[in-house]
C-alpha cells in the first residue's frame, strides 16, 4: 500500500516537473525567437507605417523597399563575395593550422609542449594592443590585402585548446598502431587523428565562420581605402550610418522613387540584420549533429 502511493505521488510529481519543464522551454524559445522575428516583420514592413509602432510578429503594410535600399548600394553584392571568400578561406586555413597545432601539444613525447601552451594562453589575456597591431600588419606588406582577413586569425587559442582536448581523448593505440606500421606524425594526423575529430573541427569550424562573417573593424583598419576589398558587414555598417544622419544617399533613393521618405533608420538597421544573419544561420543545421558532441567532448577530456 505504501508503495503504491509512493508510486503515484512520485508519477504526480515527475508530471509537475515535466509541465513546468514544458512552460519553462516554450518560454526560452519565445524569448529567443521573437527578436528576430520582429526584425524581420520590420524589414518587410513599410517604413513610414512602422513609424506608428504595434508591429511584432507580421508586417502590416509589405513591401519591399527597404531590400532595395539596401542592395541599391553597388558594392554590397561585391562585398557579399568577399565576406563569402574570407568566411571560407579563413575557417579553413585556420581550422587546419589550429589542429595540426593542437596535435603537437598533445603528443606526451613533445619536450615543449607545456612551454608552447603556455605561451598561446598567454596571448588569451594580454596583446600589444591596437597600435602595435596596426605596425605589425604594415610592417608584414598585408595594408589593402585580402590575406589581412586570414593571417592574424590562422590560430586562435580557445580553439586549439577544444581540438587539443578532444585528441587527448582519443585511444592512444590507435596512434601508436600507426607508427609502427611505418605513418610520420603527418601522416597520422591528416589520416588518422583529423577524421576521428571531426565533431571538434565541426564546433571550431562554427566559431571561426561565424567571427569571419560578422567581422568589419578589420576592414576599416587596414583596408578602408579599397573598395574591392570591402566585407558586407563594412557596407551595411555604412549603409546605417549613412541612414542614421540622413546624408544624400536615402535621399537620393527616395526622390527617385518619388517619396519623402521611403527608409527610416529602424527599417534598414532590421532590413540589415536579416541580410547578415540569414547566411550565417543556414550553415549552423548542417553543423549542429557534431557541435554538441564537439563542444561536450572538448570540454570535458584533459
Amino acid at each position: 500500500m505504501l508503495k503504491t502511493s509512493s508510486a503515484r505521488s512520485s508519477s504526480v510529481g515527475d508530471k509537475i516537473f515535466d509541465i513546468c519543464n514544458y512552460i519553462f522551454m516554450i518560454f526560452l524559445i519565445i524569448v529567443t525567437l521573437y527578436p528576430f522575428i520582429n526584425m524581420f516583420a520590420l524589414s518587410f514592413n513599410d517604413a513610414n507605417d512602422s513609424i506608428r509602432g504595434d508591429i511584432y510578429f507580421w508586417p502590416r503594410e509589405w513591401t519591399f523597399r527597404n531590400y532595395e535600399y539596401v542592395f541599391n548600394e553597388s558594392n554590397v553584392f561585391y562585398a557579399t563575395f568577399i565576406s563569402a571568400a574570407r568566411t571560407i578561406v579563413g575557417t579553413i586555413i585556420s581550422v587546419f593550422c589550429t589542429s595540426m597545432l593542437a596535435y603537437a601539444i598533445s603528443r606526451p613525447e613533445y619536450k615543449l609542449k607545456k612551454f608552447v601552451s603556455i605561451t598561446f594562453i598567454f596571448t588569451m589575456y594580454f596583446s600589444g594592443g591596437l597600435i602595435p597591431g596596426y605596425l605589425l600588419i604594415k610592417e608584414l606588406g598585408m595594408l589593402n590585402s585580402f590575406w589581412v582577413y586570414i593571417v592574424p586569425g590562422i590560430i586562435g587559442v580557445f580553439n586549439m585548446i577544444v581540438i587539443r582536448s578532444f585528441i587527448e581523448g582519443l585511444p592512444e593505440g590507435i596512434m601508436e598502431s600507426a607508427k609502427m606500421d611505418g605513418a610520420g606524425d603527418l601522416t597520422t594526423f591528416i589520416r588518422i587523428v583529423l577524421p576521428l575529430t571531426v565533431p571538434a573541427l565541426a564546433t571550431v569550424s562554427l566559431f571561426v565562420a561565424v567571427y569571419q562573417w560578422n567581422s568589419w573593424f578589420d576592414v576599416f583598419l587596414y583596408n578602408s581605402s579599397r573598395h574591392n576589398l570591402s566585407t558586407l558587414q563594412y557596407e551595411l555598417m555604412k549603409i546605417l550610418s549613412t541612414s542614421n544622419t540622413g546624408t544624400s544617399a536615402a535621399d537620393q533613393y527616395a526622390n527617385a522613387q518619388g517619396n519623402v521618405q521611403m527608409v527610416t533608420p529602424t527599417s534598414v538597421r532590421a532590413t540589415m540584420t536579416i541580410v547578415a544573419s540569414v547566411p550565417i544561420i543556414m550553415v549552423y543545421p548542417f553543423l549542429q549533429k557534431y557541435f554538441v558532441k564537439g563542444m561536450v567532448v572538448g570540454g570535458v577530456k584533459g
